[in-house]
C-alpha cells in the first residue's frame, strides 16, 4: 500500500527488517523478551512496516491469536513521525489483510492517544483486562469490518 500524499509505503516486514523494527521500538532495544517476541512475529509474517524514502516510520504486529480472531497486538510509531497518519495507514493495511468481519486491539488505560485513535477509526470499547500492568488496565477495542465478498 502506498499513500501518495505522504509517499508512505506499508509492506509486510521480514526478519531482515528486525534492526529497523527494534530502533522504532525503544522497549525492544533494552528488553530481550520483546526482541525475541518481535523476531518470532517477523519470522511468522505478522509484522507490517511503514516507510517513507527508505526511513522506517512505524510498525504493527497483527495476528489471529486473540481467541482465533484478528488482533492488532502492537502498534508503534517512531516518536519523530507521530501524528502524521502512520498509525492510521498501518491499521488500514491490517483491515485489508483481515479475512474476518471482526478486528480487535488493545491499549493501556494510560495511553490516551491510542484510545483516541481507536475511537476515531471506529473501534468501540469491548472490555478490560486487569493485572497485566499493575495499576494500568488493558482496554480491549473492537471494530466490525465489512465482510469481504
Amino acid at each position: 500500500m502506498s499513500d501518495s500524499a505522504t509517499n508512505m509505503t506499508i509492506r509486510m516486514a521480514g526478519i531482515f527488517d528486525a534492526d529497523e523494527i527494534y530502533e522504532i521500538d525503544g522497549i525492544a532495544l533494552r528488553d530481550d523478551d520483546r526482541r525475541s517476541h518481535l523476531w518470532n512475529e517477523l519470522r511468522d509474517g505478522f509484522v507490517w512496516i511503514a516507510e517513507r524514502e527508505e526511513t522506517a516510520l512505524g510498525y504493527a504486529v497483527a495476528n489471529l491469536h486473540f481467541f482465533g480472531n484478528p488482533f492488532i497486538e502492537l502498534l508503534v510509531v517512531h516518536c519523530d513521525h507521530r501524528r502524521q497518519g502512520v498509525a492510521q495507514a498501518l491499521i488500514a493495511t491490517i483491515e485489508a489483510w483481515v479475512g474476518s468481519d471482526k478486528l480487535f486491539t488493545s491499549t493501556n488505560a494510560s495511553n490516551l492517544p491510542m484510545q483516541r485513535l481507536c475511537e476515531r477509526l471506529g473501534f468501540v470499547r469491548s472490555g478490560q483486562i486487569d493485572n497485566l500492568d499493575e495499576g494500568d488496565p488493558e482496554l480491549i477495542y473492537f471494530k466490525r469490518l465489512k465482510p469481504r465478498p
